[in-house]
């Protein structure tokens, strides 16, 4: 377990509320000022945040600091101008 977890200022999760439909995961407040004063001081492309579950049972939202060490790194693949054809679309 990770004891140096870092949250993002300014960017609150929140399981969904009891009587929630299914498809409601949770949701995401943002304090604009606060996340972008958050953010200015990262040099960062990418930020990933893992949506957790406390022991408390509160959502939060925390820093994902893992790295690819060179031996596991794996290629990636740019699918952004690849489209899927019409009937392939889940709904």
């Amino acid at each position: 377990m990770d004891n140096n977890l870092e949250f993002p200022d300014g960017l609150i999760f929140k399981l969904p509320r009891e009587n929630a439909p299914d498809f409601v995961k949770g949701s995401i407040s943002i304090k604009r000022a606060e996340l972008v004063s958050w953010l200015s001081g990262k040099n960062d492309e990418w930020i990933n945040l893992d949506l957790k579950v406390g022991k408390s049972g509160k959502g939060y939202a925390a820093i994902n600091t893992w790295k690819p060490d060179n031996a596991s790194a794996v290629a990636t693949v740019d699918v952004s101008a690849k489209t899927a054809p019409a009937d392939d679309l889940p709904f």
